[in-house]
Order: structure tokens, then C-alpha cells, then sequence
């Protein structure tokens, strides 16, 4: 037996149009799964609001030739090892390099941990992309 479920939704035909174009534009297969994705975005962001586990990536570039930012980065990591499972370290060029933090818990904390990357001197830019740790 299936988990599927059909159901109907009413929309203006305006909407309906923006939407198929939306859904086109990104390649979706059927309206289906573009539905089930944006419900997907809003609970995940909810989860986040309310506090509930998340997992993600906390994605930066920086300019490791400023003094001694190798050094912070690895003491702020190690700062917050109940969150961080993993990092990935890229060469951009020989100035600027990209690292992934990749982190589990709670949202305040991984907020936390990207506010402290993001104030150091000589980090440029730091992003955070996050979904459910949990089952939706």
C-alpha cells in the first residue's frame, strides 16, 4: 500500500500560470514536487525558528595570509565540536580559500558558530545553508 495521497487545490489562474512557469524555469518533472519542495522550504524554515535540530553547512571565504586566521578558525571549530561533524578546505587562489563547516544541532548555536567566523578579521563573506536534521 502507498503513502500517496491525492488532493485537490483551488487557485486563481494567475497564480496557477506564475507558478507553472516557476516550476518549468527550475525543471520540476510534475506540479507535484514542486509542491512538496516549497512545503518542504517552509517547514524546514519553521524547525529552525522554533529551536529543532537542523543540519547544515556554514560556507566562508577568507584571505589566509592575514595573521594568525588559520589558527582562530581551527580554535573556533573546536570551540563548537558538539555541532561540527566535518570541514572541507578549498584553495580559491593563492590568496582567498573557502572552507565548509558542516554542522548538527540546534539552530542558536549554529548561528552562533557563524556570527563568531563572520567577525574575524579577513573572513569575507560566511553563508549558512541549512535543512531538517529530522524526518519531515
Amino acid at each position: 500500500m502507498s503513502n500517496l495521497i491525492r488532493f485537490g487545490v483551488s487557485l486563481e489562474k494567475e497564480l496557477l500560470e506564475v507558478f507553472d512557469r516557476y516550476i518549468k524555469e527550475k525543471k520540476y518533472p510534475t506540479r507535484s514536487k514542486a509542491i512538496a519542495d516549497l512545503m518542504r522550504k517552509e517547514i524546514v524554515q519553521q524547525r529552525w525558528r522554533e529551536g529543532k535540530k537542523v543540519a547544515g553547512a556554514i560556507v566562508f571565504i577568507y584571505n589566509h595570509h592575514r595573521r594568525n586566521i588559520v589558527d582562530r578558525l581551527i580554535d573556533i571549530q573546536h570551540d563548537f565540536a558538539e555541532i561540527v561533524i566535518s570541514t572541507q578546505h578549498i584553495h580559491l587562489s593563492h590568496d582567498e580559500c573557502l572552507e565548509m563547516v558542516v554542522v548538527r544541532g540546534k539552530p542558536s548555536n549554529v548561528e552562533r558558530l557563524a556570527n563568531t567566523i563572520r567577525s574575524i578579521k579577513g573572513v569575507e563573506h560566511c553563508a549558512i545553508a541549512f535543512t531538517s536534521a529530522d524526518k519531515l
